[in-house]
């Protein structure tokens, strides 16, 4: 879609869009090349948002936008480290319990690749990247650019957060979004999540799109669109991508809330994994990425190769050699009960009635752990590291009358009260069986 005339002027972009033209090339990139330089007003940007999220975008647009986005700031190269590897990375769109990102980058580095990933902090009812990092005292999760890459060429991988000059575009875009009911919009969600996985220099990329009750996008059509949006615009953008849509009809992990997430981090890198929902889902992710990078030939012989590198412990080490290099304790896996914060109370959450769990309002259950101070509703809140819930039922489970729902982790008996009476209006008890879904619902090559 190239196109050597000359672009339009912003409103005129605006105007075309609203009209449902579909926009050249040229005209996306002079709009968002302006938002990046602070040409194009906020009221201007807010006006675009909103003309795209009822006229919406078709794959052309949508890789252009991602494009343009992309170019707007610093893009990352790596080919003059030589790395002996593919530069691979996985994002995902959130949910609660999701621990998976600590455990996939040091497994897949462990692997042969090096992952360079780069996270977001909690918002609203789903757990951060960024926070869970920074429970852990001395990690500094916005390190020099050369420190991020010295850590990742010695180490092979690196979780940091998302620095001013990577897509400035979006960030802008995104605050507008924000504040102006436009933020559901699939094809400024794609260019949202890309714009910066493109700018980090991947050579291969896994997203995670979640549905069911804790996901962004709770209905599994919306979440089928965005991962067929997400995949296509990546690989037309040149990033070879697959999408997986996975469950988040209940937490992913029995824990929710930062430093609790870590320990589970820790356990599971150590071997105590079992054959958890968590489990699962961080193995085919990875395995994902280690065929897109060329690693291993296929799924099985890539799954084998995660349950080695688990097995033999070179998975924990390089956790541990990640959490050093980046300023973190260089004992944090022998003794993290030193280093990790706990919450002074723990209460548990009583069953009123015997059953087996039915239902879970997955959302419901990350808003507790934002009730006790381990969340935020605004990017600019404190969080409690400490905080947080352990123990969480799953569905399936059958419980008797009186036994714990979860145990609550907190600080002040007001917040843990009414933690804990979210989570008892969250989980639905009676007869017969719950209907748990697939690990992977849809897989999606772009």
């Amino acid at each position: 879609m190239s196109d050597s005339r000359t672009a339009l002027i912003p409103q005129e972009i605006i105007r075309a869009k609203r009209d449902g033209a579909t926009l050249a090339e040229a005209d996306i990139a002079a709009l968002v090349g302006g938002i990046g330089a602070g040409a194009v007003t906020e009221a201007q940007v807010a006006a675009f948002c909103m003309a795209v999220f009822f006229r919406g975008m078709d794959m052309d647009e949508r890789v252009a936008l991602t494009r343009a986005m992309t170019d707007s700031g610093r893009t990352l190269s790596w080919r003059d480290l030589d790395l002996p590897g593919p530069v691979l990375d996985k994002h995902s769109t959130g949910g609660v319990g999701d621990t998976v990102s600590l455990m996939l980058a040091p497994l897949v580095a462990a692997a042969g690749g090096f992952v360079p990933m780069i996270s977001g902090r909690g918002l609203g009812h789903t757990g951060g990247t960024l926070d869970k990092l920074e429970a852990i005292p001395g990690y500094d999760a916005t390190p020099s650019h050369d420190r991020f890459r010295r850590t990742v060429r010695e180490v092979g991988c690196a979780i940091i957060g998302q620095t001013a000059d990577l897509a400035p575009a979006d960030k802008v875009i995104y605050g507008v979004r924000d504040v102006t009911a436009t933020v559901e919009s699939i094809p400024l969600i794609t260019a949202s999540i890309l714009s910066k996985k493109l700018a980090a220099g991947l050579d291969g990329l896994v997203m995670d799109v979640k549905t069911g009750s804790g996901a962004f996008m709770p209905a599994f059509a919306a979440s089928r669109e965005l991962a067929d949006s997400i995949a296509a615009v990546a690989t037309g953008a040149g990033l070879p991508t697959v999408a997986l849509v996975t469950p988040m009809d209940q937490p992913l992990a029995p824990a929710a809330g930062n430093a609790l997430e870590v320990r589970i981090a820790i356990e599971h890198l150590e071997g105590g994994h079992g054959v958890s929902r968590l489990h699962g889902v961080t193995m085919a992710l990875a395995a994902e990425l280690l065929v897109l990078g060329k690693l291993e030939p296929d799924l099985d012989s890539a799954l084998g190769k995660l349950e080695r590198v688990l097995a033999n412990g070179r998975a924990a080490e390089t956790f541990q050699r990640m959490i050093a290099a980046l300023g973190g304790p260089h004992d944090l896996m022998e003794h993290p009960d030193k280093h990790l914060p706990r919450a002074p109370l723990v209460r548990p959450v009583a069953a009123a009635a015997a059953g087996t769990v039915l239902a879970i309002d997955t959302r419901a259950i990350g808003m507790a752990v934002v009730a006790l101070g381990g969340g935020r509703t605004r990017s600019a809140d404190p969080v409690d590291h400490a905080v947080g819930l352990t123990g969480l039922v799953a569905l399936g489970d059958t419980l008797d009358a009186g036994q714990p729902l979860a145990l609550v982790h907190g600080r002040d008996e007001a917040a843990m009260a009414a933690a804990a009476a979210m989570i008892a209006g969250a989980v639905t008890i009676g007869e017969g069986g719950a209907a748990v879904g697939a690990l992977v619902q849809a897989r999606i090559v772009g």
